[in-house]
């Protein structure tokens, strides 16, 4: 088992290592997450490193991640537990079947308690993570996907790490997992949920800082491609788009400009490549448009 950090700073050398570099008040939310045993709920835009942050949790603490995909009409048996309703099916015929009508019922009798077992229980991720012997890392992606009554539903998990099952009664967390719940503030969660998490906001960072991440995926890179990737990719967000390009697709584009050898982000290489960071038809006409003509004038005026 590896070893708890000593301090935010710690840590944040640890992410670093793990291929996630961490501002100081991300690496102070994630040391208090798992030193106080708190849920850490993170908001941001769409692609600036939420999900990544319990990834890489869960490689510097070497746990694995169980991980909770939200989405709309997500409900406890997919998110907590369901029974195996086949398997109990069959176990009541087994028991069933044997002897007279006397014998059926007898059988009925001693069956009717077995069936709602553990034997017979089906571990969604929720019930997994507290149920592991070894503790893990828990991800509830994207929490905003999911309605206010999912999220009542949570409140037990979050508050006292554990799940009440009508037919087994309370299941109480075996290790404590590091919780990390991520929205993309879609809409606003309630505040029960918010009581019960430590938050963090996570946004596109700054230039010099999207620089250092860059170096760390993209070390290839030459230097002066990778401080106009940075700056291209600021006037690309600047613009009104449908999704503006993530952190994510930032280090994508530095990763395609390796494989091609790219010495200079020209306009000629920016229209070759730009879709690795636009994503919809209507933005890369607006962005070829934009960003393309500033690119083509620029190395004009260069030239």
């Amino acid at each position: 088992m590896v070893a708890d950090s000593a301090s935010p700073k710690d840590l944040a050398d640890r992410l670093e290592q793990a291929g996630y570099l961490a501002d100081d008040s991300t690496a102070l939310v994630a040391f208090l997450a798992t030193r106080l045993d708190k849920p850490v709920l993170v908001e941001g835009p769409a692609g600036v490193g939420k999900t990544e942050l319990a990834k890489a949790l869960a490689r510097v603490l070497d746990r694995e991640l169980v991980r909770l995909q939200c989405y709309e009409g997500l409900d406890e048996a997919k998110a907590l537990y369901e029974w195996n309703y086949r398997k109990q099916l069959l176990r009541i015929q087994a028991e069933g079947g044997a002897g007279t009508d006397g014998g059926q019922a007898a059988g009925w009798q001693s069956v009717q308690e077995d069936i709602f077992g553990p034997e017979f229980l089906l571990e969604r991720p929720l019930l997994a993570a507290i149920s592991s012997p070894q503790p893990v890392v828990l991800l509830i992606d994207e929490i905003d996907k999911t309605d206010q009554e999912f999220e009542a539903m949570l409140l037990e998990l979050l508050s006292d790490f554990q799940i009440t099952i009508p037919e087994l009664g309370r299941v109480s967390a075996r290790t404590h997992p590091v919780v990390v719940l991520t929205s993309n503030h879609t809409r606003e969660l309630t505040e029960a949920l918010k009581r019960r998490c430590l938050y963090l906001w996570l946004d596109y960072p700054a230039r010099e800082r999207e620089l250092e991440i860059v170096r760390l995926h993209a070390p290839e890179l030459p230097e002066r491609v990778s401080r106009k990737l940075v700056e291209v990719t600021e006037l690309v967000r600047e613009l009104d788009l449908r999704k503006p390009p993530s952190l994510a697709e930032s280090i994508d584009w530095a990763r395609a400009l390796v494989l091609l050898g790219a010495n200079e982000i020209t306009a000629e290489v920016f229209g070759q490549t730009m879709s690795v960071i636009v994503k919809h038809r209507t933005d890369l006409a607006l962005v070829a448009e934009r960003v393309g003509v500033h690119l083509q004038t620029e190395h004009g005026t260069a030239a």
